[in-house]
């Protein structure tokens, strides 16, 4: 099994009220395909500028994703800036520039067409970028959606579309009511349904997340951590690691969508605790077998 993941990869600069950092490594692949490496192969469908730093390219490579599928072009690498509030469930973007982004054209390698029934993450992007990744690939295993408000806004129709063609739909609180109308997280998650994926993860921020299926509803914990410094790509890194297990034990039982998304949990707790990928490069699998067993402590409890 193998992990395809298509998103942005570019350069942030963020700061929060525990820090900043300048021109660091970000975008929703990058998160989402170091997170899913701790637990299968990841493959990237990406582009970048001919300002990207090889550092960079060198960091991903030392996680041995495979960036054949990461296209460099002449241009700027997408950039963003922004900061965090003490509400650090919403990032402030002070600047965003697409740059070589607003050229993206996914054609994929054929060695990542020919992949072997692959795992998609379709991370947040254009949907008719998101739709034309799909239409390349041949029996994917299974398909994970993220999208964010901006698309909900702006090409509603194309959203559906990619909707249709998915199993997973993961999305955050304040998305999910967007797209549906409907406040109640319950009812919005089976308008979601009714639009094609069979499950519906949504992500709570510090407040855990909500996984939604035809007959079972399963919450989450959040980690509870002293030191959040960043939570830039927590979403993404979570969205890794779900797919990135799920991926590693072939699993489409209720039990092991329940453990993927305690992996996911646990891989985005550590990557808030320092800004870009600075936790990760010291993460063993040690660290993240602990504690998915400590989100087991966390919500155990005997049966009166």
């Amino acid at each position: 099994m193998s992990v395809l993941i298509v998103g942005s990869i570019g350069i942030d600069s963020v700061k929060t009220p525990f820090g900043e950092a300048s021109d660091v490594l970000g975008g929703s692949a990058v998160y989402a395909s170091v997170s899913s490496s701790f637990f299968n192969k990841a493959f990237i469908i990406s582009v970048v500028g001919s300002d990207f730093p090889d550092e960079y390219m060198e960091l991903l490579k030392s996680y041995e994703i495979d960036i054949t599928g990461v296209e460099k072009i002449p241009g700027q690498t997408f950039r963003w800036k922004g900061y965090y509030t003490y509400e650090l469930n919403e990032a402030k973007t002070l600047e965003t520039q697409l740059n070589v982004l607003s050229e993206f054209d996914p054609v994929l390698p054929d060695s990542y067409r020919n992949l072997q029934d692959p795992h998609i993450f379709l991370a947040n992007i254009d949907p008719d970028l998101q739709i034309k990744v799909l239409d390349q690939i041949k029996n994917p295993e299974l398909v994970v959606l993220d999208t964010m408000n901006y698309w909900i806004e702006n090409k509603p129709e194309s959203l559906k579309e990619a909707m249709s063609k998915v199993d997973v739909m993961v999305l955050n609180d304040g998305e999910a009511r967007e797209l549906t109308g409907e406040p109640n997280l319950v009812k919005a998650s089976t308008k979601i349904r009714e639009l094609g994926p069979k499950r519906v993860i949504i992500k709570k921020g510090e407040h855990g997340a909500l996984m939604f299926s035809d007959d079972s509803i399963f919450s989450a914990p959040a980690y509870p951590l002293e030191f959040i410094f960043d939570p830039t790509g927590a979403g993404d890194t979570f969205a890794g690691g779900l797919i990135g297990y799920l991926s590693d034990v072939h699993g489409n039982k209720e039990e092991d969508y329940r453990k993927a998304v305690i992996f996911g949990s646990a891989m985005a707790s550590f990557v808030v605790e320092d800004f870009s990928l600075e936790r990760m490069k010291i993460l063993t699998w040690d660290d993240i077998k602990e504690r998915y067993y400590q989100f087991k402590t966390l919500s155990h409890f005997e049966l009166i």
